[in-house]
């Protein structure tokens, strides 16, 4: 077991140079400026503190984000919705059981919902059924709310007369941002579902199985 391979949510940016003119700006200012030019809703930590002064050169968009990120110690993830950018200083580490989920079915599920990010860390701890995680605070608050979706499917699959009764399909909706993936008895479907109205989250469906 190792570390998780990211995939990520595609950030799509223009090729073609970002020109930015700046004397003197508040770096978060900048920040904002630069996701309005884009058009991509940007959510700026209060801990991303400083001032841009003299000109920035011409770069392509990712060029002068990743430019900005070095410069000023800077962190930023993707949701497939917002830009979150926060102080490296606000990194958060989390050691989070899995138990009764297995480190295999987490990886597909955060896979699925393109959450992976190979920058940040996700790492299961050999031995123990626990999982190590690192990163800035949406990744790490996305990767939290998967896994209590993993362990609420895995629990409501739990039948004490299982013996009794034939077994049901167990279905879960993982909902992030305005995407939704299907997980059939513990695997990701390859086919996206219809966005629904929901809160980032994990739904069950109704349970199709006759009883």
């Amino acid at each position: 077991m190792g570390a998780i391979k990211a995939l990520g949510a595609p950030l799509a940016l223009p090729s073609t140079p970002y020109s930015y003119t700046v004397l003197d700006q508040d770096l978060a200012a900048a920040l904002q400026e630069f996701g309005n030019n884009l058009n991509i809703r940007v959510d700026i930590s209060t801990g991303v503190k400083g001032r841009i002064r003299g000109r920035m050169p011409d770069l392509p968009p990712r060029e002068f984000l990743e430019r900005l990120t070095n410069l000023y110690n800077l962190q930023w993830y993707y949701d497939g919705l917002v830009l979150h950018v926060s102080d490296a200083h606000e990194v958060q580490s989390r050691l989070l059981v899995l138990s009764p989920i297995s480190f295999d079915a987490f990886k597909a599920a955060l896979d699925a919902l393109n959450i992976s990010d190979d920058r940040y860390l996700v790492r299961a701890v050999p031995g123990d059924g626990l999982v190590f995680a690192s990163g800035p605070p949406r990744f790490i608050a996305l990767v939290e709310q998967t896994l209590k979706g993993l362990v609420a499917e895995a629990q409501a699959r739990r039948n004490p007369h299982g013996a009794e009764q034939p077994p049901h399909e167990s279905v879960l909706m993982l909902f992030r941002g305005s995407s939704s993936v299907v997980v059939r008895e513990g695997r990701p479907n390859d086919v996206p579902s219809p966005a629904l109205p929901h809160q980032d989250g994990a739904v069950h469906a109704p349970d199709t199985g006759k009883k």
